[in-house]
């Protein structure tokens, strides 16, 4: 039999911070990712991820701390996520941004996105930060890395113990031991249709652009050992996404949190559009025929952020995604909305602008706490149809502040650990972009020095 210090599940950024992590420790490492390349979802994400206090921040003049960062978090989430896990992640947040840089990836610039009341959303190129962990990788010969080698089950010592893997390889079956551990990092369930009827069936018709390989394999093993699962009655999809989105290019646009409006095919606002998107997604999926639009100005195109995965709005007009109207006329005639309704909604928007509140849905910022809505007012006018996708499922096995995984009594699996989107607990009821990715490499990093910390008692 095979035989390890540490095996990890899967490829993506929490697997590869682990692999990366224990490698440099000294750790004996296997590596098993189910499908023929490393990235899992992480290589489909915007990228963003949420850090306070750093060097760029700093730069750009920016406030921010662990604190703001933290109450941000809390607000977000409804105050119903764990606020251990949350404080967890800020304990390690900054060391954490230190840790990436310092292994080679790249931090392009700095957004407010969903839940942010400064810019603290730093942006990597998902591709080169997976490439750079796996070049380090590469550099340690302790580490061992197979793909298409799909884990099937976990198994159990007499002391009940997780110390086994029995996976997958070249269609022959191997059992890999694990001395110290084994770390679940194989993402969420956003591609399993049995599991997101089961615990979603709310999003049944939202697009399906997940990693192609997250069917919920490591939520399964977990549970068949006792695994609590946290968050699901919170699933909800991201809003902001083309119809034709899960076509081969991921159409996306969050022109709200820039100062767009939504509205549905009634012409009406609908909701406070500087909410988290998890929470716009669930608006607009109540809305008729679970279609909307977001409406802006030329003051708004002007905020167009090149080659930003959120928030470049010109390359949406150039992939011709776009209406654009240099009238409210025209563009409701385009989005097929009553122009009556359009023009009195805007017009009520644009009152509540110039008196500093919005009279229906209390809109005072463009995300969260950050930025000053303008007036709909400066032709063109634009307007992009935008549905919800299931992204990733942010809920899933409950790990505590070790993240160990632990069971319905909040005590530990002994030997078993998770991080990153298969783990639940600690988005709570919205979503902080930026945090998804950060809690994928710090957890990742805290599920290894927590497992090579264990003594075996034999």
């Amino acid at each position: 039999m095979e035989t390890y210090d540490l095996i990890i599940l899967g490829g993506g950024l929490a697997g590869m911070c682990a692999a990366v992590e224990a490698g440099e420790a000294g750790a004996h490492v296997l590596l098993l990712e189910k499908e023929d390349e490393l990235g899992g979802s992480t290589v489909l994400s915007s990228g963003y991820m949420a850090f306070a206090g750093t060097d760029m921040q700093e730069q750009a003049g920016i406030i921010d701390s662990t604190e703001y960062l933290l109450e941000d978090m809390i607000e977000v989430g409804g105050g119903v996520n764990d606020q251990e896990l949350v404080e967890a992640y800020g304990q390690q947040q900054l060391a954490t941004y230190t840790w990436l840089n310092e292994h080679g990836v790249e931090f392009r610039s700095l957004e407010a996105v969903s839940g942010h009341s400064v810019p603290r959303g730093h942006i990597i190129d998902p591709h080169q930060a997976i490439q750079t962990l796996n070049q380090r990788v590469k550099q340690l010969t302790n580490v061992t890395i197979r793909l298409n080698a799909p884990a099937r089950r976990l198994l159990k010592n007499d002391d009940g113990r997780i110390d086994r893997v029995l996976y997958e390889v070249d269609g022959e079956e191997r059992t890999a031991h694990a001395s110290k551990g084994v770390i679940i990092a194989s993402g969420g369930f956003a591609k399993s249709e049995e599991l997101l009827g089961q615990f979603a069936p709310q999003l049944k018709g939202a697009l399906r652009i997940g990693g192609r390989g997250n069917h919920g394999e490591g939520i399964r093993m977990a549970c068949e050992h006792g695994a609590w699962l946290k968050d699901l009655p919170y699933l909800n999809g991201t809003y902001g996404f083309h119809p034709t989105a899960a076509g081969p290019v991921k159409s996306q646009g969050l022109a709200f949190y820039k100062g767009a409006i939504m509205v549905n095919e009634l012409g009406k606002r609908f909701v406070n559009e500087s909410i988290s998107y998890k929470l716009l997604g669930k608006a607009a999926f109540e809305q008729p025929d679970q279609v909307s639009f977001q409406v802006w100005d030329q003051t708004v195109m002007d905020k167009s952020v090149y080659d930003d995965p959120l928030y470049d709005l010109e390359l949406l007009k150039r992939r011709r995604l776009l209406y654009q109207a240099d009238t409210l006329e025209d563009l409701a005639d385009c989005i097929d909305v009553p122009l009556e309704v359009l023009e009195e909604t805007i017009s009520r928007y644009n009152q509540g602008v110039a008196d500093g509140e919005d009279p229906d849905f209390g809109r005072k910022s463009l995300t969260h706490n950050y930025g000053k809505p303008t007036p709909i007012e400066n032709a063109p006018f634009y307007a992009f149809e935008s549905t919800v996708a299931m992204l990733a499922t942010y809920a899933g096995v409950s790990v505590n502040t070790k993240a160990q995984v632990v069971n319905p009594y909040g005590e530990p699996i002994l030997g078993l650990f998770a991080a990153g989107e298969v783990t639940g607990g600690f988005h709570g009821a919205g979503y902080m972009t930026g945090s998804s990715l950060g809690k994928c490499a710090v957890f990742g990093r805290i599920a290894v020095q927590e497992a090579l910390k264990e003594v075996i008692v034999k």
